[in-house]
Order: C-alpha cells, then sequence, then structure tokens
C-alpha cells in the first residue's frame, strides 16, 4: 500500500513552485487564483522572495500548502493513494490531497490558521527546543517537572522530540536535558511555542473557522497528528484538525500506525525531503521517494 506524507513549517526555499508554474497550464491557474484568494502575490514571494521574505508567517504556511497540494494536483492519476497523511501544517495539505477539503477551502484555513498563530505567539513570548537523544518518557517527565509552561511538542522519530512553551521554562528544561544525557538540546529560530496550550487563542479562531467549511467524504484514510490512527469521518476529522493547535503532532506514531495498517511505500510530496529523512529513522523496511509531476 502506498501512502503520502505532506510537510509542514520549515521546508520553504527560494523559488519554491516556479518549476511547476512554468511547466503546468493546471499549476499556473492554481497559483494565480490563490493569488486572488489571500489578496497578495504569494507567488512573487515564493518564486523570488528571500529566505527572511519566506519566513513571514502569512506567506511561509499558505506557500508550502500550494507547493504540496499543487504537486498532487498536477500528478494526476499518477497521485493515487491508500492512505494520506501531514505533519502539523502539511495535515490540510492531506485534506486537499484525499479530497476532504476543497483547494480553495484549505488555502483560507491555512491563511487563517498562520495568522492566528501569529497573534497568539504575540500575546506571550514563546519559543520550541528541539531534543537529540533521550527517550521520550525522559523527555516528558522533566518537561513536567519543569516549574511554568513546557509540553512535547513534536515527537519526530525515535530520538527526536520537539518541546515547546515559555521561554524561560524551555531554557530551563534545556539545562535538565543535557544533564539527563540529551545529545543535544538546542532552542530553535521559531517565532513561538507550537503545539502548546499557549496556542489556545490560535485553536479558538481556528475552530471558528473550520466549523464554517464544508468537509466531505474522503477518498481514503488520513492519519491525523493527535489520533495517530486512521480517520475517515469528516466530524472527527474536524475535531482533531482544531485539537492540534494545542496537542502535540505525533508523527512517529502516526508513522508506526500507517506501517501496521499495511504501507509499505511512502511517497514525500511538498518542499524538501524532512519527512524521507524521518522514516528512515522510524523505519527502514518501507521504501520512500520523492513526489514528482
Amino acid at each position: 500500500m502506498t501512502a503520502y506524507i505532506f510537510p509542514g513549517q520549515g521546508a520553504q526555499f527560494s523559488g519554491m513552485g516556479l518549476d511547476l508554474y512554468d511547466s503546468s497550464q493546471k499549476a499556473k491557474a492554481l497559483f494565480h487564483q490563490a493569488n486572488e484568494i489571500l489578496g497578495f502575490e504569494i507567488t512573487k514571494t515564493m518564486f523570488e522572495g528571500t529566505a527572511d521574505e519566506l519566513k513571514e508567517t502569512k506567506v511561509t504556511q499558505p506557500a508550502i500548502f500550494l507547493h504540496s497540494t499543487i504537486i498532487a494536483e498536477v500528478m494526476g492519476d499518477k497521485f493515487q493513494p491508500d492512505m494520506v497523511a501531514g505533519h502539523s501544517l502539511g495535515e490540510i495539505s492531506a485534506l486537499v490531497a484525499n479530497k476532504t477539503l476543497a483547494f480553495e477551502d484549505g488555502l483560507r484555513l491555512v491563511s487563517k490558521r498562520a495568522l492566528a498563530m501569529q497573534k497568539a505567539c504575540e500575546v506571550q513570548p514563546s519559543t520550541m527546543a528541539a531534543v537529540l537523544g533521550l527517550e521520550d518518557a525522559i523527555v516528558e517527565n522533566i518537561c513536567s517537572e519543569t516549574p511554568g509552561i513546557v509540553v512535547a511538542a513534536n515527537y519526530n522519530c525515535p530520538g527526536q522530540l520537539v518541546i515547546s512553551g515559555e521561554i524561560s521554562a524551555i531554557e530551563s528544561a534545556c539545562e535538565s536535558l543535557k544533564e539527563a544525557g540529551a545529545r543535544r538540546a538546542l532552542i530553535l529560530p521559531v517565532g513561538g511555542a507550537f503545539h502548546s496550550p499557549l496556542m489556545e487563542p490560535a485553536r479558538e479562531e481556528l475552530a471558528a473557522a473550520i466549523e464554517n467549511t464544508l468537509f466531505s467524504n474522503p477518498v481514503c484514510p488520513i492519519y491525523q497528528n493527535v489520533s495517530t490512527n486512521a480517520v475517515t469521518d469528516p466530524s472527527e476529522i474536524q475535531k482533531n484538525l482544531v485539537a492540534q493547535l494545542t496537542a502535540p503532532v505525533k508523527w512517529t506514531q502516526s508513522m508506526q500506525n500507517m506501517i501496521k495498517d499495511g504501507a509499505t511505500h511512502f511517497i514525500e510530496v511538498g518542499p524538501g525531503n524532512v519527512l524521507q529523512g524521518l522514516m528512515r529513522k522510524i523505519d527502514r523496511s518501507v521504501t520512500t521517494e520523492k513526489g514528482e509531476i
């Protein structure tokens, strides 16, 4: 069985999508439609922007979403998923790819999600840190014992977990994690504490937008970050998508469940190849490749 997986924030690069725009009329039409929906020329920043310009919240998340979903769309009959999943933001790309969401609705949700998260970050300074070389349970225990808000946020692969929370709590937890034997506990250059309780204002805002968006029956199951299991019920998909903003991304567990349910071949669709790298650390028995048009 073939699983298609979609990347999240951090995979962006200058020039992303330009080859699609130049080689496919369908892609060109979707990019122009995106410019109209967003109310600014995101294509200009994607194709010509600097790394700093691509880091702007209103650009980053829609840019990655567009790159991913347009590749899936242009693949046409080659795109035949038995199951899908997306890392954080990539979950919305996956929901467009499996026909739960229309392209336009997915883009509007991504844009609202990005701006809501940015607002939440401005309310309280916060950050995230990557922890390498410790078992998940040790990281979770240290987070729970650290004063302030600090939680496990991204279970990326065995031995790689990202924590999220208040700056002082993250700094304190990093010291404790190093003392416990972490190979690295490195504060990341991000705008805030994604997938933590500090995203509650964004969760409420996104919940209202999701409630007013049509979610259809998908063509194949999605393995969502919150539940980690196969989901096909539109109302359950909506509920999990809302919860995702303040809950951890359980990527390792999701990939393991996809494999348990029969996935033997994983195709990463979108910018970069981070998810292929994580899969090699999760389970080397499966094959991975890049989704190409």
